[in-house]
């Protein structure tokens, strides 16, 4: 189960103070969620500890929506449609490796 976006925004940033337990969650490197974050949002967006910062003023619906489509395209088995995957690098390009069916399906760099 994904954790809820805890997002509060900061002058003109946004921080989702529990980015770390949403990436953990979903078994995804953080930077590779960050890179989708930023630039499905298109701005810039640093990480600090367990937070991330994203330039901007951004609500929760932003972060849920992202999210859903994070799990879309890089999380959930497009065969078996379950979520027991991990993303596996072959040269220079990127597959989605399903544990459970064992289905590897191509999917876009970021």
């Amino acid at each position: 189960e994904v954790p809820q976006p805890r997002s509060f925004i900061n002058g003109m940033r946004t921080i989702l103070s529990n980015f770390k337990d949403i990436c953990d969650s979903l078994n995804r490197d953080p930077r590779h969620v960050l890179k989708f974050f930023s630039g499905e949002m298109a701005t810039a967006a640093t990480m600090q500890r367990n937070r991330a910062i994203f330039q901007g003023k951004f609500n929760n619906d932003t972060f849920e929506r992202l999210i859903q489509r994070y799990i879309k395209e890089f999380v959930v088995c497009p065969v078996c449609t379950r979520p027991d995957t991990k993303i596996v690098k072959d040269r220079r390009f990127l597959f989605l490796v399903c544990e459970a069916c064992g289905a590897r399906s191509s999917i876009s760099t970021l």
